[in-house]
Order: C-alpha cells, then structure tokens, then sequence
C-alpha cells in the first residue's frame, strides 16, 4: 500500500505567501484564475508526481474564479484539503473540487469589502492619519505594520480552517456529505450570483414613448418659490407630497419596461452571455461585443 502524502505545514504556508498575490495576473476573462493557480502549485507539486497528474491539476485550477482576495484563503484551505484526499486516492472529482470553490466564492466575496475595506482599513487609517497629523512618524508606519498583521494572520488562519475542515468533509465519502456539501455550495453559489444581477447589470432604453402635460397643482412651480434655503425647504415639502419635478410627466420604454418586469432586460442579457458561453463563443468576443452594442445605442439613442 502506497504511503499517504500529506501537506506539511511548511507546503501551507507557502500556499499561503503565494495568495498575497493572487490579483497579480487578474484578468477579463477567469480574473483570479492565474493567481489562484500560482497559489496551488507547491501543494500540486507535493501532492502530485507524475507530469501528467501536474498538468491536470493546473488545468483544473485555471478555471474561472474571483472573490475577495482575503476571503480565498479559506477556500484555499478547503481545496487544499480535497486536493490531498484526491492524491491519496479518495473519490474527489473534478465537479467536486470546483463546485465547493465556485459556491463557496460568492458568498464570500460580498463579507470582504465591508470587513476589511469598510471597517478594518478605515480605522487604522484614521489612527495612523491622527498621529502623522500631530508630526508623529508612527503614523504611516503603525498603519502599514498593524494592516499586515491582521491581513497575514486573518489569510493564515482561515486557510488552516478551511483546511480543517476540508479534511473533515472527506472522511464521509460514502455518506455522501461531499456531494451534499458541493451541491449546497453550488446552489449557494448561484442564487448569490443571481441577486447580483440587479444590481450589477444595468440597462436603461431611453426612447420617449409618450409626454403628458400635468394639471397644475400637480408639479412644483419653482419660479412661485421663495428664495434661499426656504425655497429648497419648501420643494422638498412639495416633493415629499407628491408633486412631480416638471410640468411634463415624460415616459420612456425603459419606464414601461419597468412596470410590467423590473430588471427583465438585465436578465435576459445575462441569459444570453450564459447562451453564448455555453456555445463556446469567448468571453473576450462577448465583452468586446456589449461594449460595442452600448456605444452604437447610445450614438442611435436607444441606449
């Protein structure tokens, strides 16, 4: 029986210095893809001996992936963890590997931005701001020291996590707690992905399709307001009331469209993006074309 290989802490930690820098190769079309690869290769390395075996691994963590450059770690660690199940012979596919990646991803992307660029950063920034302001030169230097430390410790740590309980998810192979697992992920993954949509693809059809003259009384008469800060006062009132901003209600498709679907032309755009990845076409082509499709709208003033 062959010996099990496992990853020494020393093979995680270079994981780990490695994915500081998993934004270095961002790209349009995987985005952190390059990153997470490099990140992998000791553990690949380690894990796997043949050059066939190596290529395959690259090949597998060369798909799609982007979160929160800190937030990855414990998804590091989690793969890390399926990785060396995988080389010792457990029965971790593929599917497996990139469904607990690609669930897991999105619901943390969303966690990293208020945490760390929101709350942590602003913070140290504002103690090391206050003591440079008073001629102090700890300022910048305690910002920069105490910001590395808790980036590298919160990295370390969620990635010995996830590794944790990486290892654990693997020893039920037969119970199926991994494929429930990656299926949750999955679905996790998606719906995330999903509730995006509304808030990241946006399309505005500007084309008037009707204009209707308002009764008066019915919008604010701004040339009847008093001026100064009272003026501003009483427009809110009116606006708080009720009363429309111009004495033309204007409609536009996009108003129409909005009645009867919110957010329907946004949707069926992401539709067709997936219709045309699943036909093979490049994300490159499909970028390239929505910018080309913006610019023309707009020059036609359809968009």
């Amino acid at each position: 029986m062959a010996e099990e290989i496992k990853l020494t802490k020393k093979d995680r930690l270079a994981v780990a210095w490695r994915s500081t820098f998993i934004q270095g190769s961002w790209n349009y079309e995987r985005m952190q893809n390059g990153g997470w690869c490099f990140a992998m290769i000791p553990a690949i390395k380690k894990l796997y001996k043949t050059k066939e075996d190596r290529a395959a691994a690259l090949k597998r963590h060369l798909e799609f992936f982007n979160t929160h450059p800190y937030l990855a770690s414990p998804i590091l660690g989690v793969t890390l963890a399926l990785e060396q199940d995988r080389a010792n012979g457990a029965p971790v596919d593929d599917v497996a590997i990139q469904g607990v990646k690609v669930g897991m991803m999105g619901p943390l992307a969303g966690v990293g931005d208020p945490v760390f660029w929101f709350t942590v950063r602003p913070m140290l920034g504002a103690l090391g701001a206050s003591l440079a302001l008073g001629g102090n030169i700890l300022g910048p230097i305690i910002f920069f020291v105490a910001w590395n430390i808790i980036r590298w410790a919160f990295m370390w740590y969620t990635q010995e996590f996830g590794y944790r309980a990486g290892s654990k998810i693997t020893e039920d192979m037969s119970g199926g707690l991994l494929q429930d697992v990656t299926k949750g992920a999955s679905i996790l993954g998606m719906f995330v992905l999903a509730a995006l949509v509304e808030r990241w693809v946006n399309i505005k059809f500007v084309p008037i399709v009707s204009e209707v003259k308002l009764s008066k009384g019915a919008y604010i008469e701004w040339d009847k307001l008093p001026g100064g800060a009272e003026g501003i006062k009483k427009a809110l009132e009116e606006v708080g009331s009720g009363k429309a901003l111009a004495a033309t209600k204007v409609t536009t498709l996009q108003d129409n469209l909005n009645q009867l679907i919110p957010g329907l032309a946004p949707l069926l755009l992401t539709f067709l993006c997936m219709w045309l990845l699943r036909k093979k076409v490049s994300p490159i082509v499909i970028i390239l074309g929505l910018f080309v499709v913006g610019i023309v709208g707009h020059l036609i003033h359809l968009l």
